[in-house]
């Protein structure tokens, strides 16, 4: 049975963008790019809303040539991975293994966890809020950046508790911390 699974960028006050719905204030380095190689290897699907979709969209046509080891892993594991977009208004979809739902089903993701081995992520705030109300989330990994922004989009914009334990943290040399959860409901 596969899990899903959270990961998330966040500002240390718990913003994933900035109020102008930027997100260039943490400039990955190779050893923050290892911990997310490292966790995105097990994936099999991502689960994306409208814009992590539009912003991950990059990666399918990135170059890998003469590219530092670690850009081309992630680029290859993205590439190599399912991706399923959720969305009411994109017209259609325009990278491999790609297909697109106007709903989020959760009797299906329920199935598609129970039948695959490999594990899924979801991605962008409101589509992980439904996937955390439905209780389908089973790990969060955040990456908590050593910024404050003082406002943007929410990490969690849950109207619900959820309760955590923590499996694991490490820190990177620039000060990023990696929270690795457990939802324990």
């Amino acid at each position: 049975m596969a899990k899903l699974v959270y990961i998330a960028n966040t500002s240390l006050d718990g913003y994933i963008e900035d109020r102008d719905g930027g997100i260039d204030w943490g400039a990955p380095d190779d050893e923050y790019f290892g911990f997310i190689n490292d966790l995105e290897r097990f994936v099999g699907t991502y689960l994306y809303g409208r814009r992590m979709y539009e912003a991950m969209l990059y990666w399918e046509t990135a170059p890998i040539a003469g590219q530092r080891p670690w850009i081309v892993e992630f680029t290859n594991i993205w590439r190599a991975a399912d991706k399923v977009v959720f969305s009411k208004t994109l017209a259609s979809v325009s990278s491999a293994k790609t297909i697109l739902e106007r709903e989020f089903n959760i009797e299906e993701i329920r199935r598609v966890k129970a039948a695959e081995s490999r594990d899924l992520t979801v991605g962008g705030a409101h589509l992980a809020a439904q996937a955390f109300e439905a209780g389908l989330v089973d790990e969060c990994h955040l990456f908590i950046w050593p910024v404050v922004l003082g406002g943007g989009k929410d990490a969690f914009p849950l109207p619900a508790r959820f309760d955590l334990q923590l499996v694991n943290q490490q820190r990177t040399r620039s000060g990023v911390a990696h929270l690795h959860y457990r939802i324990t409901r």
